[in-house]
């Protein structure tokens, strides 16, 4: 089973986004990588011009590369951040549809998790439009993810496997709210929460976590107990979301768990101290909400 990175959802500083990337080159338990901005616009002039350079360290590790879309294509400069992306050269990851009108005809491209695909005729109709990859919506229990494997054929299918789980995307800015600022006068305060700012209930329970204008789950999913699972189902690989520290130690242990070097309560134990929120998740596989974690589901 294939591990991919998939793109960095919080705002990182420009100086951790290239040294981060210049690791994932040599990490060799790394297949693929989608790297570019998912969540919001006004991030990308901090990197854009370091971009060329870890695409160039990342394709000379080896690894196969994507660029991903925006989310949310809202505004003209957003557009045509968008109708440039096939001129880069690589694999296009869209997570917004809007995207399919800037690719040239008969291109092949992937669809990334934000695309509802949650049934065999949207699968299908991808698949016919040029298609060659699909990571799957995380909402999804195992019966729907082993009918789209099975309706996919060859065609690869990710599951999310790792990070905070991307839950909505506004055209407001959460964090510019919480900071009584308005959104384009943000001045960028989300580059203070990486991984996501923390929200919760008045009763002091975990609910949520704000990344700009996204809305994340509050815990960090983690599918290592629904692994085996997951290959019956026929998914080729599964995606790992970055975060700001810890992240190589969580590919490593993916990667012992995935050679059968530790099993799945190893691996939970030895990555709680990287999770997010400091907490799991991974009941949208076949638990009662997507919230629960198995290990706390009564038997």
């Amino acid at each position: 089973m294939d591990l991919t990175i998939g793109p960095i959802q919080g705002f990182w500083d420009a100086d951790l986004w290239s040294a981060f990337y210049a690791r994932l080159a040599e990490e060799p338990a790394v297949k693929r990588v989608v790297i570019g901005e998912l969540v919001c616009s006004k991030r990308l002039p901090f990197y854009q011009d370091r971009l060329p350079e870890a695409i160039e360290q990342l394709l000379a590790g080896g690894k196969e590369v994507a660029v991903t879309s925006l989310a949310l294509v809202t505004l003209k400069r957003e557009r045509k951040m968008t109708a440039d992306l096939p001129g880069l050269g690589l694999d296009v990851e869209v997570n917004d549809l809007t995207a399919l009108a800037h690719l040239p005809d008969g291109a092949q491209f992937s669809v990334g998790p934000l695309i509802n695909v949650y049934n065999e005729g949207t699968l299908r109709f991808l698949a016919r439009r040029g298609a060659a990859r699909f990571c799957l919506p995380p909402e999804l229990p195992a019966a729907s993810v082993e009918r789209l494997a099975k309706a996919a054929g060859t065609i690869p299918v990710d599951v999310w496997g790792w990070g905070r789980l991307p839950l909505a995307i506004s055209g407001r800015c959460y964090h510019a709210r919480y900071h009584d600022r308005p959104k384009d006068q943000c001045q960028f305060v989300c580059a203070e929460d990486p991984d996501g700012l923390a929200v919760d209930t008045l009763e002091d329970q975990k609910f949520l976590a704000i990344n700009g204008v996204q809305t994340l789950s509050a815990q960090c999913a983690n599918m290592a107990h629904a692994l085996d699972r997951l290959r019956h189902l026929g998914v080729s690989g599964l995606r790992l979301s970055p975060q700001s520290t810890g992240f190589f130690e969580v590919i490593g242990l993916f990667r012992d768990l995935i050679d059968g070097r530790i099993d799945a309560e190893a691996f939970s134990e030895q990555a709680l101290p990287h999770a997010p929120g400091g907490s799991f998740c991974d009941g949208f596989i076949d638990g009662p909400s997507g919230v629960a974690w198995r290990n706390q589901i009564p038997a």
